[in-house]
């Protein structure tokens, strides 16, 4: 046996902030080396973020990723780094010929292992994931190669993300070359239960390779999508070893002890198990083996269910605000719950200073909701003002008849007006406030409570809002910026929901009560059931016509909405597609 410490670098590179990247690889890098690593493993597309959909269409941007990762391996080596091997993800290219069919330039999702000043091999993803958000055969094409290296005596293998995930290809060839340690980039978003699914599958193909698994994963918000991290390492027996901690950054040291290498430096070609033949290149870096005894690795304690999904809302609208240069965001605060569950969400991203609220009663607006809505403020410490709308609304009336919906919408849409105003004014980033359950049947106003830059909450159900506002009142964590113990004033959380466009109005006016609507929409929107399966599941034939009517018209107004982040199997938005101009209707 042998002794290798192996560095995860877990980080939350910048998608097309290529230099901004490459000098974060080289300050792990160093961390690294400080802690005595052998190996850093970066993850997938780190040098220029993940993903960076069409950009890899452009030649410039594919030339620029590849002069960044020979530039990385330079810098290593000037700054006395080059002799720690690093495995980093970039685009490169394959350098075929142009074909109907194929992406322009024939990118590749890569990795390259950087040593001694110098790019010393080269690898691609194998299989390219085309379903849920991934679209890779829009992008990329396939990649057919093994890279083995032999360090400190020990095979190390090479694959990308998806290639972990799918049978045949690379992973099944690992076994058969002989590796010691397989080493797997990836950049894999954050949904609800997939922390279970990565060990099983890290554990399971560890069984199959015969040899111990690291999983290194990005974190970081992207637009609609979360990376959590939950970097792996696994013994070949499927035990768990190590594991980094979620929605964070972390450099994971991990001990290992691994067999000698004894297959033959050679190159081989396999029968992948897929139809394909995957090429193993070997290298040699360093055959002596080293003696140690290993030092036990972290563990990281995982989150319950509703602390995941309210970190990677936190995560989400931290990086949006970040990395896209916003300085402040701004809501429209209601006193009702799903505003103040998206304020407090903004407040622990970026710190209470930087959250502005506007509180815009209306002539129907009961005082508690604007007392509910004041305390939240109290107890926060976000930036408020109170702008009422009602002589607004009136001047719009006196020049254009309206009644019913249509002047219920107009008072959602002047408040829209409103923050927008505001938004321009001292460019804050507006926030907009509605959930899944609204936004599956269409309960909002386009221009109205609709309008704003990004949507924390788009992807939570009514009855999921409820949960993390209980959740968020009972638990704080470090990287939360707003010190407060139970930040929503509980009577937002208690009181039956209204969107108070008229005398005593309630959601359930509208809609089935939200215990019954999202079990409904789950099965529907999530699990794609037609009418027949509906009810076949138990839920009412006429609730089911209605329900999937109002869903199915709303599809307009969904593509107009904000982005916002992915918790949920099927989003709107990436992961569900549906034509809005439609004739087909699920017969009940």
């Amino acid at each position: 046996m042998a002794y290798l410490r192996i560095a995860l670098a877990q980080d939350n590179p910048a998608v097309g902030d290529l230099s901004g990247n490459a000098d974060l690889l080289l300050d792990r890098t160093r961390q690294a080396a400080e802690r005595g690593a052998h190996l850093v493993v970066f993850t997938e597309m780190f040098l220029t973020g993940y993903p960076v959909e069409d950009l890899v269409l452009r030649t410039s941007f594919v030339d620029a990723s590849i002069a960044t990762v020979a530039s990385a391996a330079r810098r290593l080596a000037e700054e006395g780094l080059g002799g720690l091997p690093v495995v980093v993800g970039y685009v490169d290219r394959a350098g075929l010929a142009p074909r109907v069919g194929q992406p322009k330039g024939a990118p590749l999702d890569a990795a390259a292992v950087l040593y001694e000043g110098r790019v010393l091999m080269r690898t691609a993803k194998h299989h390219l994931p085309n379903y849920g958000v991934f679209d890779e055969y829009r992008y990329f094409v396939r990649g057919d190669r093994l890279p083995i290296f032999r360090l400190h005596g020990v095979d190390v293998a090479i694959a990308v993300c998806e290639d972990l995930w799918q049978e045949g290809g690379p992973v099944a060839v690992v076994g058969r070359a002989g590796a010691g340690l397989l080493v797997v980039p990836n950049a894999s978003p954050y949904e609800r239960d997939k922390d279970d699914v990565r060990l099983e599958l890290v554990a399971r193909r560890a069984r199959e390779a015969g040899c111990a698994l690291a999983y290194v994963n990005q974190f970081g918000g992207q637009d609609e999508l979360v990376f959590d991290g939950d970097s792996l390492v696994v013994s070949a027996s499927g035990e768990l070893v190590a594991r980094a901690g979620q929605f964070r950054s972390e450099l994971l040291v991990v001990d290992l002890d691994l067999p000698l290498a004894t297959a033959p430096v050679e190159p081989a070609a396999y029968d992948a198990g897929d139809g394909t033949t995957i090429t193993v290149e070997r290298e040699v870096l360093s055959s002596a083996p080293l003696s140690s005894e290993p030092t036990p690795a972290p563990i990281a304690e995982r989150l319950d269910d509703a602390g995941e999904v309210y970190s990677a809302l936190v995560l989400a609208v931290r990086d949006y605000v970040a990395k896209n240069g916003f300085q402040s965001v701004i809501l429209g605060l209601s006193g009702g719950i799903d505003s103040a569950l998206t304020a407090t969400i903004a407040s622990d991203a970026i710190g209470p200073s930087r959250v502005h609220v506007a509180m815009m009663p209306s002539r129907y607006s009961s005082d508690h909701s604007l007392g509910d809505a004041e305390e939240l403020v109290r107890r926060q410490g976000v930036n408020s003002r109170i702008v009422p709308i009602a002589d607004i609304v009136t001047a719009f009336e006196k020049e254009i008849a309206l009644s019913g919906l249509s002047a219920e919408n107009l008072q959602a849409r002047v408040r829209g007006m409103i923050l927008m105003g505001l938004s321009n004014e001292h460019g804050h980033l507006v926030l907009t406030t509605g959930n899944k359950s609204e936004l599956a049947t269409g309960y909002s106003t386009l221009y109205g409570d609709s309008a704003g830059g990004f949507a924390p909450i788009k992807d939570v159900p009514k009855t999921m809002v409820w949960e993390l506002s209980r959740w968020r009142n009972a638990h704080t964590d470090p990287s939360f910026l707003l010190d407060c113990a139970a930040p929503i004033p509980e009577n937002s959380i208690t009181k039956e929901p209204s969107a108070e466009l008229r005398p005593d109005q309630r959601d359930t006016d509208s809609l089935p009560p939200y215990e019954v609507l999202d079990r409904l929409l789950d099965d529907y929107v999530e699990k794609d059931m037609g009418s027949a399966e509906l009810i076949a599941a138990g839920h009412d034939a006429e609730l089911v016509a209605r329900i999937i009517r109002l869903v199915d018209v709303a599809e307009y107004k969904r593509r107009q909405y904000p982005p916002g982040p992915k918790i949920t199997p099927k989003n709107f938005g990436r992961d569900r597609r549906l034509p809005i101009t439609n004739r087909w209707r699920e017969s009940v």
